[in-house]
């Protein structure tokens, strides 16, 4: 299962950098990203395959990890460039119940997701 980590970095130039030469210089590849400044600070969202190598690269340059959490990585979504994707989607997982906790974009058209269910999601989308 991927992960999600949650990073603080300074909301200026060089905060985003910083996570990717970290993560690069210990060959880790980032699946998905998603960055925001929020009140003063910028919060970035990493996915990666292997959280614990990808945390003590971030804590090693120096980064605040925040938070931890597994995440979905889904396979490509057909028609992801398409309009009206989402929606019906995202209609089927609150229609079981399932909490989005975070959800963005990941390479190759795949979504990232953290969910406050992560087993009832990947048996949902076993179905779709």
């Amino acid at each position: 299962m991927a992960t999600d980590l949650t990073v603080s970095v300074a909301d200026s130039p060089g905060g985003l950098a910083s996570v990717g030469e970290a993560l690069g210089a210990a060959g880790i590849n980032i699946e998905g990203l998603l960055g925001i400044g929020l009140e003063g600070r910028g919060i970035i969202h990493v996915c990666v395959q292997d959280g614990a190598a990808a945390r003590t690269a971030l804590e090693g340059a120096g980064l605040t990890v925040d938070g931890e959490d597994d995440a979905i990585l889904g396979p490509p979504v057909e028609g992801a460039d398409q309009p009206g994707t989402m929606g019906p989607m995202a209609r089927q997982v609150a229609d079981a119940g399932i909490n989005v906790r975070a959800v963005y974009l990941g390479t190759n058209s795949r979504v990232v997701m953290v969910t406050d269910d992560n087993a009832k999601l990947m048996d949902l989308m076993a179905n779709m």
